[in-house]
């Protein structure tokens, strides 16, 4: 490895889950966009969830509505960091990033970006997933990948420096 830059394999890994978690996103937004009429709601499956499809031009919440340039510029902003937040894990953490981490940062770097795209193409992001069991906004697949990428991230993080500080604690055998 040079420097702190990532090996191939966990670069590979992280495009890899990126460019998958943008292809699945996209293809299912196209799917509801064209089999769903704007503000069709389905039958609640198990009384958790409904597709609900709904345009959104803001945030969750409707925060910042009708931002949704602004939005898709701090989105790709974000993504940019992620990038060099990989590029740099080992300096910035003092381990290498492990495959849970990789895994996250490209699932929360795939969100943001699935987001951006539909914002810089439609002015608006396509969003269909509604909680009927709370009162949650509605969502989709990049921001569950922007969500669960975070989780994993933090734990993954948590993971991989106890297991650094119980490595650098344990008596060396010589």
């Amino acid at each position: 490895m040079v420097g702190n830059a990532p090996t191939a394999k966990s670069g590979g890994v992280f495009a890899g889950v990126a460019v998958l978690w943008v292809v699945v996103d996209q293809l299912v937004k196209a799917y509801f966009e064209h089999s769903y009429a704007l503000g069709q709601v389905s039958e609640a499956t198990y009384g958790l969830f409904r597709f609900h499809l709904v345009h959104n031009t803001g945030m969750a919440w409707g925060l910042f509505g009708d931002s949704t340039f602004a939005l898709g510029v701090i989105s790709l902003l974000v993504c940019a960091a992620i990038v060099a937040v990989f590029v740099c894990y080992r300096r910035l953490t003092g381990h290498a990033a492990t495959t849970v981490e990789t895994c996250a940062l490209a699932l929360v770097f795939a969100g943001g970006l699935g987001n951006a795209i539909d914002r810089f193409a439609q002015a608006y992001v396509v969003d269909f997933i509604d909680f009927t069991f709370i009162d949650f906004p509605v969502f989709n697949i990049a921001d569950i990948g922007v969500t669960c990428g975070f989780v994993l991230l933090v734990a993954g993080y948590l993971m991989a420096t106890g297991k650094h500080a119980a490595s650098e604690a344990a008596p060396s055998k010589r």
